[in-house]
């Protein structure tokens, strides 16, 4: 028998099984190996190399800091700026290194002390004598060494309106001044003469105006906008109203920026480099200055006037505003816009003690009836147009065959309309007997108005009279815009719609027939007047005549814009512009041309001291000459009485101005100037 001897297959296969232990040993031994360098290296990189990689992922980095437009000009039709920019230079400092309060700002810290200090040294020595000096303070102050105001990298503004010796010294000695850079700045500045203040309008900054449309439809732009000349700053002025805000693209030209490379610390990175802004367009407004001074001082003294002489037994005190448009027949250009009380516009830059007067007027009144001056009785700008609306109610007695040139009305002095007999006088009760259409116009009949226009009208529609009337009054830019242009322009208000006011249809038709039921602007009042000039045709008002760049190029011209035209048959607009001779008007005794005109006195209900009384505004139109007419004129004198009184002389005034300067026969007819100094005008 064979001795015991192991199974040499059991042996192959243990030792097979240790080989495979080992190996797995071995796997799990590198992968541990690996893992370990894998998360030092990450460490390495996070902690170590991670701010050195961070730097050169973003050292690259360029920031835009924009700088001020400088606003082009606008200026009146003979060439006068009315608004200007008058340029400045200013310092701007760059901080190249962190002067903050970090340990290592602090390191810096002496440095930038010894900058301020060089910096002073300049402005005392070539700076103006008379301006308030700096102290290194102050210099120190405006770097904002701590970023309270700004980012590290964005340029501080150290010091404005340098002398022309300080920039020179700054511009000789760039090398020594690393970081500053001089640039040009513009002050907004307005005529002290005061011409048409508040249709030139004025500059607030873009940061508070946002909530209009046309700036908040820029600060969406400014997100996605790539040409940094493009991006609105914060700070930068923009127009908020009038031919500032109408022109506002055109006016602001183009940023400048100055561009900052930017390190990890959000610091400036290298040399800044400034591009400089493009100056705006000019802007060439069809407003005369000499016709708007006259329009102007013939308001105010008009005022002055109604308070000391008594008119209709009575002076008017509470008249302490008025509104006046001229507006050119055959092209749309206004020339004069005057809205009284003014104010100075340079208030918006330099400030004023009294902000509470100059926000009771700072708006247009010839195109908005709020915050734009108030009567004595608390009267806005936009009144009932009174008489003025019936050289328009005749045209569409005519027109509606309600009655023919030929047909003569029985006029007993007042009409009567509706179940209780309601009752209209004429003005002072007058019985004018047997009148047409023409005459009607010409003796201002309310009665003829009232029965053959007003209750014609409603027999013939019913309750669609007053749709009838509202078409004919907004084709005669009658509750519609004119379509000027200037922003915030009022519509009007629009009573004869107000059924249960006027307490019927009838009573509508009738109240509205002699001006009763409608309140306008005075731009409307202007624009209508000069549809009745054109016999028919409805144009835009210009304010502006062209836009030029500042090397005089013309980039756009302005000329006369139809809006709409109305159709009647001639014989209907003789009758209506030959009636339109309101006569014994003492303003216009000695004019030199015959002339269309037709004066208005609303009667508006005010309540004073718990008890209803009646007031009466002055409103006027007119165009001259009658035939080949140049120009239209509207004038509102909120209770100012008889339009014939109050507002015909502001009218008279305007129309001698335009024909001084343009001539209303197209020939100039400038006074004699030995002959005014003689009557001591």
């Amino acid at each position: 028998m064979r001795g015991f001897r192991p199974d040499k297959r059991k042996q192959d296969e243990g030792d097979a099984g240790s080989q495979f232990n080992l190996r797995v040993n071995l796997f799990f031994f590198s992968t541990f190996i690996i893992f370990c360098v894998i998360i030092i290296r990450l460490a390495i990189l996070q902690f170590v190399e991670g701010p050195e990689l961070k730097e050169m992922e973003t050292g690259g980095q360029i920031k835009d800091f924009p700088l001020q437009p400088i606003r082009g000009s606008i200026l009146d039709a003979s060439g006068t700026p009315i608004a200007y920019s008058t340029p400045s230079q200013a310092l701007y400092l760059t901080l190249m290194k962190d002067y903050s309060n970090s340990d290592r700002g602090k390191e810096n810290r002496p440095e930038i002390e010894k900058l301020a200090q060089e910096m002073v040294d300049v402005f005392n020595r070539y700076g103006d004598p008379k301006a308030e000096k700096m102290t290194v303070e102050d210099v120190i102050k405006a770097m904002d060494l701590n970023f309270n105001k700004q980012p590290g990298y964005e340029p501080r503004r150290i010091k404005a309106n340098l002398s022309s010796k300080e920039v020179a010294y700054f511009m000789e000695h760039k090398s020594q001044y690393p970081g500053v850079e001089i640039v040009e700045e513009s002050e907004r500045k307005y005529s002290e003469d005061r011409i048409a203040v508040q249709t030139i309008g004025y500059l607030r900054e873009f940061k508070g105006q946002k909530d209009l449309d046309k700036y908040k439809a820029i600060d969406q732009q400014n997100k996605t906008q790539k040409d940094p000349g493009l991006i609105y700053s914060e700070q930068e002025k923009v127009g908020v109203d009038g031919l500032e805000m109408m022109f506002q693209d055109e006016l602001r030209g183009k940023n400048g920026y100055i561009n900052i490379p930017i390190s990890p610390q959000n610091m400036a990175n290298g040399v800044p480099t400034m591009v400089p802004p493009q100056k705006g367009y000019n802007i060439h407004s069809t407003i005369h200055k000499d016709i708007q001074l006259a329009a102007q001082q013939a308001i105010i003294d008009q005022l002055k006037w109604l308070h000391t002489n008594p008119v209709s037994g009575k002076l008017h005190t509470n008249a302490k505003t008025g509104y006046a448009v001229a507006m050119e027949v055959d092209t749309g250009n206004v020339v004069a816009m005057a809205s009284i009380p003014d104010y100075d516009p340079n208030v918006w830059e330099t400030g004023t003690d009294d902000w509470d007067s100059v926000m009771s007027h700072y708006r247009n009144g010839t195109i908005w009836p709020y915050s734009s001056g108030r009567s004595g009785n608390n009267l806005e700008s936009t009144v009932l147009l009174g008489s003025t609306i019936k050289p328009l109610s005749v045209l569409i007695g005519l027109n509606e065959h309600l009655f023919g040139p030929n047909d003569y009305y029985p006029d007993q002095g007042a009409a009567y309309f509706g179940k209780d007999n309601s009752r209209v006088f004429n003005s002072g009760r007058k019985a004018n007997g047997s009148i047409n259409a023409r005459k009607a116009l010409e003796k201002s009949s309310n009665a003829f108005m009232v029965d053959w226009v007003g209750e014609k009208l409603f027999n013939k529609y019913g309750s669609k009279s007053v749709e009838v009337w509202d078409e004919y009054m907004k084709k005669f830019g009658l509750g519609v815009s004119t379509e000027s242009g200037l922003p915030n322009e009022h519509k009007g208000i629009i009573e004869y719609m107000n059924i249960e006011q006027a307490g019927s249809y009838l009573a509508a038709m009738a109240y509205a027939s002699f001006g009763q039921s409608g309140k306008y602007t005075t731009l409307q009042l202007a624009q209508y007047a000069t549809m009745l000039a054109n016999q028919g045709t409805r144009i835009k008002p210009q304010l502006a005549s062209k836009i030029v760049d500042q090397n005089g190029k013309v980039v756009k011209k302005y000329g006369r814009e139809e809006l709409n035209h109305v159709e009647f048959p001639q014989q209907y607009w003789n009758e209506v512009i030959q009636g339109m001779n309101t006569q014994n008007l003492r303003a216009f005794e000695d004019f030199p041309y015959d002339f269309a005109r037709k004066t208005g006195t609303s009667e508006q209900e005010i309540y004073k001291n718990g008890r209803r009384d009646i007031v009466d505004n002055g409103v006027f139109i007119a165009f001259a000459p009658r035939q080949n007419p140049k120009l239209a004129v509207a004038v509102v004198i909120p209770e100012g009485g008889f339009g014939s009184q109050s507002a015909a002389p502001v009218a008279r005034k305007i129309f001698d101005a335009y024909d001084e300067i343009y001539g209303l026969d197209g020939t100039p007819h400038p006074k004699n100037k030995d002959e005014q100094e003689g009557n001591g005008e």
